[in-house]
């Protein structure tokens, strides 16, 4: 095989490397796309408010700093969601049951024999309120792990962009060189 012909073979190769690299690109584009409009819409469909003023000062300096960049603005993003879930929700939850897990919670009210006293109403009330804040941090935690699958598709279609641009201009150089030693 001389080297004319395996300049082009290459130079082929390239070009269809080039070519899946740029269906990836977009199916990745697309991807980032749709995922992204989800989260906003899924996100802003519930008219969330991120907290500011005196709701912020209650909280510790670490949860109101996570805040602070998001204060009074409507939830629409992955990064507001995983803020929102963790250094508000998560500091009212750990604040209210003494830094108990719901699970710790609700095997202690399962074991009381005796559900009708003070107590046990006000450890049934945690339970549940517990429950449903973990409930809705996971729903956020949702929204933001699929925006950095999102972030992650973004960035990644950038890169096959950049690959299948390379690898034409690498081709299209095979081929040049296919023609200098014809």
């Amino acid at each position: 095989m001389n080297r004319s012909v395996l300049d082009r073979l290459i130079s082929y190769v390239g070009l269809a490397l080039a070519a899946v690299l740029l269906i990836g690109g977009v199916l990745l584009t697309t991807a980032s796309s749709f995922i992204n409009a989800e989260v906003h819409n899924q996100l802003a469909s519930q008219k969330i408010t991120m907290p500011a003023g005196p709701a912020l000062e209650s909280l510790k300096p670490e949860d109101k700093a996570a805040l602070e960049a998001y204060a009074g603005q409507e939830m629409t993003t992955g990064k507001q969601a995983k803020a929102f879930a963790d250094h508000y929700i998560g500091a009212h939850m750990n604040g209210m049951s003494g830094g108990r897990t719901y699970e710790e919670v609700s095997g202690e009210y399962i074991q009381m024999t005796d559900k009708s006293t003070p107590k046990a109403q006000k450890l049934g009330e945690l339970r549940q309120t517990l429950f449903m804040g973990n409930t809705l941090r996971g729903m956020l935690l949702n929204a933001y792990a699929f925006g950095t699958m999102a972030s992650i598709a973004g960035t990644a279609s950038i890169v096959a962009y950049v690959g299948a641009v390379i690898l034409v201009l690498l081709s299209l150089l095979g081929f040049r060189h296919a023609r200098q030693t014809a």
